[in-house]
């Protein structure tokens, strides 16, 4: 019997096919994350609302009949107020809205995505040129926000590169190799930029909070929940800075207020970036938890019609065996290849660590490993 030796190929439906398992199992994971989070709102927030709804109740009652009001007049009223408030009209005195400043600070919420929605355009024109400022303006900020990012992983590369030279000379360390990759080469390693971005979010956070809590009048809980919400570009608008009629130190302030914003914003965009990466390793590490093997049967030579395959001989079988390393190929030739030849590769492909890697790939950005598998009829 004579083995005859095949060159490896690579089907491109194989990343594919990892992708879209990806795709649908965040998707899976998302759906189940919101509806935990909607029955735990639910379940703290449900009671408070039915409460407030029972006492606007009573006290709608209350003033309808202390005034001889019909209930007609009363809603009628209440509904010309919520569009005097929608065109920035409030009940106590405020800052004005349109004014260069206040459109200024309206523009940054367009361009940064956060969109408190305390002022919004009321005319016909604004809300059309909205459409296309915002177009722009939101692409170039998260243009901006990438390269901030890139900027600031070069940085930490430079220190950490830096730092482990001085570690060397003062240990007096004259192995090259020694040191894992991530020092050796200068650049750091997701958990170390997240941990770093976490860092620097919460401490640009508290300090932002003491500003706010001081200038605001509001608790430092409620000024690190606005700077969650504003820094995040959620942006619920039930707290917003700047909006009262005079602070102290007015245009100081305001500086203040803007630059302590893009900073929130930046880092936190970023560290957003650096958790996404980590939550993708994670699903990774799921699916070969999982032992999700995405097979392409391709043949590689024509077959009779009508002839079932009862084997997987004369097919090209490429799986995947770990989503690290380099590029590896393996051939393997045989006469035929059954089911239980094809489990036990399976098996041992599948005890392959993900987060670990192939040995000699330490690295986390290789890309994807991919084995191929031909198997032909061997010659007598």
């Amino acid at each position: 019997i004579a083995m005859k030796k095949v060159s490896c190929c690579w089907c491109p439906s194989l990343t594919t096919g990892r992708d879209s398992a990806c795709f649908c199992l965040l998707a899976v994971l998302i759906a189940l994350y919101m509806l935990l989070g909607a029955a735990i709102f639910s379940s703290l927030e449900r009671p408070a609302e039915l409460q407030a709804n029972n006492l606007w109740s009573s006290r709608f009652e209350t003033f309808s009949e202390e005034y001889n009001i019909s209930h007609e007049e009363l809603r009628s009223f209440l509904q010309d107020y919520e569009e005097a408030r929608t065109a920035g009209i409030r009940a106590h005195r405020a800052r004005a809205l349109w004014d260069f400043p206040g459109a200024f600070y309206f523009v940054g919420t367009v361009v940064s995505t956060i969109g408190f929605g305390v002022s919004a355009p009321s005319t016909l024109t604004g809300k059309i040129f909205l459409v296309f400022y915002g177009l722009l303006g939101c692409s170039a900020t998260i243009l901006f926000f990438n390269l901030f990012l890139e900027r600031l992983v070069t940085f930490l590369s430079v220190v950490i590169l830096w730092c482990y030279q001085r570690r060397s000379q003062q240990n007096r360390l004259e192995d090259k190799d020694d040191g894992s990759h991530s020092e050796a080469t200068g650049k750091p390693s997701i958990p170390q930029v997240t941990l770093i971005l976490l860092v620097s979010v919460l401490l640009v956070a508290c300090c932002a909070a003491s500003v706010y809590s001081a200038m605001e009048g509001w608790t430092y809980l409620e000024s690190l929940y606005f700077c969650f919400v504003a820094f995040s570009t959620v942006g619920f608008g039930d707290f917003v800075s700047g909006q009262r009629e005079k602070h102290e130190g007015t245009r100081g302030y305001q500086v203040a207020n803007c630059l302590l914003m893009l900073l929130g914003v930046c880092c936190t965009y970023s560290l957003f970036n650096a958790i996404s990466v980590i939550i993708k390793q994670g699903l990774n590490w799921l699916l070969n938890y999982l032992d999700v093997m995405y097979i392409c049967v391709c043949p590689i030579g024509r077959r009779p019609r009508g002839r079932p395959i009862d084997t997987l001989e004369g097919l090209c079988l490429c799986g995947l065996v770990s989503p690290r390393g380099p590029p590896e190929q393996l051939e393997v030739c045989a006469l035929r290849m059954d089911c239980e030849v094809w489990a036990s590769i399976q098996t041992a492909a599948s005890v392959t660590n993900p987060l670990n890697g192939m040995p000699g790939g330490s690295s986390a950005h290789r890309g994807l490993s991919v084995w191929s598998l031909h198997v032909l009829p061997l010659s007598a």
